[in-house]
């Protein structure tokens, strides 16, 4: 299966025709954010003030990027463990974020919003921030410089590498993988 092609920001129809599963390959703006500039951005919703970004369609990247060397666009730029973000994820959810990349399972609340707000939570590969960073083609601080390489960057990527994880159906691809290597070794009584 080769790999589908989408350019952000996301729409409805775009997420819904993403299943667990599924190759990805990302075009357009997407920004990053960690803990802090998470708890930073709810604050922000919660006081209604506004956004250093509209989250209307947008998808956030978990990523501490590494400083780059001169002449690069970007360090590094791995994905950091996403279960760090869930307290804070359907907030971002239901003011019109409709996708997250990072690695590791979510929490069944998170999962609940993805399908209740018809969102999509994409697995980057974990320990290939250098090929990964070869995806992006431009990096712009837009908010928290003082948070440093967990500050909130615009960037602008071109056929980003991820899979879908879980979708707006209740898919979960970390569930169903389980499943079959389970089925696999009851078949060679190894269960």
């Amino acid at each position: 299966m080769g790999f589908k092609k989408i350019t952000t920001p996301l729409t409805e129809d775009t997420v819904i025709d993403l299943k667990a599963g599924d190759k990805v390959l990302i075009n357009g703006i997407i920004y990053t954010a960690r803990d802090e500039a998470h708890r930073r951005l709810t604050i922000l919703i919660a006081e209604n003030k506004p956004l250093p970004f509209d989250l209307e369609g947008q998808v956030i990247y978990y990523v501490g990027p590494t400083p780059e060397k001169p002449g690069e666009i970007i360090g590094s730029a791995g994905p950091t463990t996403s279960y760090r973000m869930d307290k804070y994820a359907r907030t971002l959810m239901e003011h019109g974020l409709k996708g997250m990349i990072g690695k590791g399972g979510r929490s069944e609340d998170v999962k609940k919003a993805i399908k209740e707000y018809k969102c999509v939570y994409f697995g980057a590969v974990g320990g290939a921030g250098a090929l990964i960073s070869r995806s992006i083609k431009s990096n712009r601080i837009i908010a928290y410089e003082e948070l440093l390489s967990e500050a909130v960057r615009e960037l602008a990527v071109e056929d980003f590498p991820v899979i879908v994880v879980n979708d707006c159906y209740g898919g979960d691809l970390y569930d169903e993988g389980r499943k079959m290597y389970q089925n696999k070794l009851k078949g060679i009584n190894l269960i």
